[in-house]
C-alpha cells in the first residue's frame, strides 16, 4: 500500500489485528471495503497520511508495543496518527509521554555556539524562554538554505529560466535552531529520529519561493554571511544545440545572540 508516498508490504492479518481500528474497516473482508479505498498510478492502495510516522503504527499493529529511536521529536504528530486510526491502546502509550517530549526538546535545544560565547537561547517568537535564558534573548548560530534550479539555453543565447518558484528548499544547521525559526514550515520526514542538538542537511521547507525563507530568517533576526554556486550543462540531445543548466545554490545565514 501507499501511505503518503511511502510504499508499506504487510499482511493482511496485521492490518486487521486491532478489530475497531480504522484500518479494520477499511480492509475489512466482510464489508468488502477495499472496492471504495482509492489507489495510486501502480493500483497499490492509497492512505492520504503521513507516510513516515506510519511505520511506528505499523510496527504496532505487528508487535502491539511501542518502540520509539531516543529523543523522537515527532510523539505529539504519532499521537494525531494513532488517534486517526482509532488506535485506542497506542494513544494511551503516547499520551503521557507528549509531555516529557515537550519538556525534553526545551531542555535540548542548545544554541550553536553557546558552549564559547552565549550564556542562553531563546525561541524565534521570544515567548517560550529555556531556564537559563534571558528574556529578549535570541539564540545564535548558522543556518544555510539551498536550492537546485534548471533553465535551458536556446541558439539565440536566450534563457527559459524558471529560479524563482523551486521545487524544495532544502535546510542545513542544527535542529533546534531550525525548528525555532521555521516552526511548522520545517518538513522533518527526511530525518525524523535526530534528536535536537545535533545537525541535519536532510530537512526542506514548504515553501516555494525563497524570498520566503529569506524573510523568515530575516524577522528571526539572521543575516546572509555568504552564498555560493555551482552549475552543470548538457545537451538536450545529440541532434540539438539546446542546452540543459542545472545549478545548486547556497546562502548561509548567520545570527549572534542578541538581546532585544
Amino acid at each position: 500500500m501507499n501511505v503518503g508516498g511511502q510504499v508499506y508490504v504487510t499482511k493482511h492479518s496485521t492490518l486487521l489485528s486491532v478489530p475497531d481500528s480504522t484500518l479494520a474497516h477499511m480492509f475489512s473482508p466482510r464489508r468488502n471495503a477495499t472496492r471504495e479505498l482509492p489507489r495510486d498510478s501502480r493500483a497499490r492502495f492509497f492512505i492520504d497520511r503521513d507516510g513516515f510516522l506510519f511505520r511506528y503504527v505499523l510496527d504496532y499493529l505487528r508487535d502491539k508495543q511501542l518502540a520509539l529511536p531516543e529523543h523522537f521529536p515527532e510523539k505529539e504528530r504519532l499521537l494525531h496518527e494513532a488517534e486517526y486510526f482509532q488506535l485506542a491502546d497506542l494513544v494511551k502509550l503516547l499520551s503521557p509521554k507528549v509531555t516529557k517530549q515537550s519538556s525534553l526538546n526545551d531542555e535540548g535545544c542548545q544554541s550553536d555556539l553557546e558552549d564559547s560565547n552565549s550564556p542562553g537561547s531563546g525561541g524565534a517568537g521570544g515567548d517560550l524562554l529555556l531556564p537559563h535564558q534571558r528574556a529578549g534573548e535570541k539564540r545564535a548560530g548558522f543556518i544555510t538554505v539551498g536550492y537546485r534550479g534548471s533553465y535551458t539555453t536556446v541558439r539565440d543565447n536566450q534563457a527559459d529560466a524558471k529560479f524563482r518558484r523551486v521545487a524544495r528548499i532544502m535546510v542545513c544547521g542544527r535542529i533546534a535552531l531550525a525548528k525555532e525559526i521555521f516552526g511548522e514550515t520545517l518538513n522533518e520526514s527526511r530525518d525524523p529520529d535526530r534528536p535536537p542538538e545535533k545537525y541535519t542537511s536532510r530537512f526542506y521547507l514548504k515553501f516555494t519561493y525563497l524570498e520566503q525563507a529569506f524573510d523568515r530568517l530575516s524577522e528571526a533576526g539572521f543575516h546572509m554571511v555568504a552564498c555560493n554556486s555551482t552549475g552543470t550543462a548538457a545537451f538536450i540531445n545529440q541532434y540539438r544545440e539546446d542546452k540543459i543548466w542545472s545549478s545548486y545554490t547556497e546562502y548561509i545565514f548567520y545570527s549572534k545572540s542578541l538581546v532585544a
